[in-house]
């Protein structure tokens, strides 16, 4: 048996990569205090209190029709559907908006543990605030700054309480290669091909891949791979 997945989502811009990273102690997903940054599924290796376990970052989840927000939420809904645990992210400086709202009914018919970590509690004042995150219906809402790493131990205690009871170690004895190229020629496509599925974002929008993008797959004969789909490389002016 493989490590639980936990996945984290939530509407655009409020930190899902910026915790995401924190708890896998090293910047893996890209962050900026631009919505729409990650568009992939992107993972990452996490552990707490001796219990390892896989992470998926993704894309805001947003029902609208700019460009890319259909394969992103498409890439999320892939990600919810793989994990065993969910943490939904909000944010308190915006308070329960109407996209929250809508991830929330997603996750509902996902019929997955959803463990709710509202960010951006960065002082004490801020905790007062969280309760109007019940009406969402997800359970406690847990206060965190992922930021600075406050309250991610009380959230983590509480992911891990819906791991499956077993928990084998990985063996992560696989090969691994790489797709690398100028943007836009297509190496996304080939993984998909490759894996027969909507792995990656595809788009003619050259730097559609922000992220380095791991896949893990296995052959007919057993062998394992991690295949690995980068983004384009630019020469610097």
């Amino acid at each position: 048996m493989s490590n639980p997945i936990v996945a984290v989502v939530g509407r655009p811009n409020v930190g899902k990569s910026t915790l995401f990273n924190r708890i896998a102690g090293e910047r893996i997903s890209i962050v900026e205090d631009t919505p729409g940054v990650t568009r992939d599924r992107i993972y990452a290796h996490g552990e707490w209190l001796g219990k390892n376990f896989s992470m998926i970052d993704t894309g805001g989840i947003e029902m609208s029709d700019q460009p890319l927000s259909t394969q992103i939420r498409e890439q999320a809904e892939v990600a919810i559907d793989e994990a065993d645990v969910i943490v939904m992210v909000v944010n308190v400086e915006n308070g329960v908006t109407d996209a929250d709202e809508q991830v929330a009914k997603i996750l509902y018919r996902s019929n997955k543990p959803v463990v709710l970590a509202v960010n951006k509690v960065d002082n004490p004042e801020r905790r007062t605030q969280i309760y109007d995150f019940y009406s969402l219906g997800l359970g406690e809402p847990y206060p965190i700054s992922s930021v600075h790493g406050v309250g991610l131990g009380d959230l983590l205690d509480e992911v891990i309480k819906h791991f499956p009871e077993k928990n084998d170690e990985i063996d992560d004895k696989k090969i691994r290669f790489s797709f690398i190229g100028r943007p836009n020629v297509g190496k996304s496509s080939i993984v998909n091909a490759m894996l027969g599925e909507e792995r990656v974002i595809v788009s003619d929008i050259a730097g559609t891949t922000r992220d380095s993008i791991n896949t893990e797959f296995k052959t007919p004969d057993g062998q394992e791979f991690t295949m690995v789909d980068t983004a384009g490389i630019k020469k610097k002016r």
